[in-house]
């Protein structure tokens, strides 16, 4: 196991934790059902069809390990299964759902994926979701403080791994002697 292997899981603490979630009023969440083609008796994954675990955001939240200024809001969420919305990921949904990737509609072999596609535009002209510019609105101090604070937990897993990795060598050489 490596302790710099969770890098991307930190960055995505550092950007999560900036990021609120705006809790939707039961109306909202009937509205987009209602424009996805749902009801909470027929409340499925968007992307497959399968049983809808979560809500995963249309549009990614982080993006080349930086925010994008999506918040967390209805208007950028949609049911999803766990798998897909980890195999989606931080990518395009549009690109993903048609895509060769692993687990994606398409490599499920989902039969439906034109009439899925059209149910995500149409959810998307819905409502323009917010986004913000986080810098202009906490200001360039704060805003650096807050990368150099990552910088420096991404610095400490890369000296952390460094000790491990030594720690382990001196371990299992003594092992060896025993």
């Amino acid at each position: 196991m490596k302790i710099t292997g969770r890098s991307s899981s930190i960055t995505n603490s550092f950007i999560n934790s900036i990021i609120p979630v705006i809790e939707p009023t039961n109306e909202e969440v009937k509205e987009a059902l209602t424009i996805l083609g749902m009801d909470h008796e027929s409340f499925q994954c968007i992307y497959c069809g399968s049983v809808a675990s979560e809500w995963d955001h249309l549009r990614p939240l982080v993006k080349d390990k930086k925010p994008t200024g999506y918040i967390s809001e209805i208007h950028n969420l949609v049911p999803a299964c766990g798998k897909c919305n980890q195999s989606k990921g931080n990518k395009d949904w549009r690109m993903w759902i048609v895509s060769d990737a692993a687990l994606s509609p398409k490599t499920k072999g989902v039969t439906d994926i034109a009439a899925r596609l059209e149910k995500l535009e149409r959810y998307e002209q819905w409502q323009q979701p917010t986004q913000v510019d986080f810098e202009q609105l906490v200001g360039q101090e704060k805003w650096a403080q807050h990368w150099s604070n990552w910088e420096l937990v991404q610095q400490t897993m890369r000296d952390a791994q460094l000790l491990a990795a030594e720690i382990n060598t001196t371990v299992a050489k003594e092992y060896k002697r025993l």
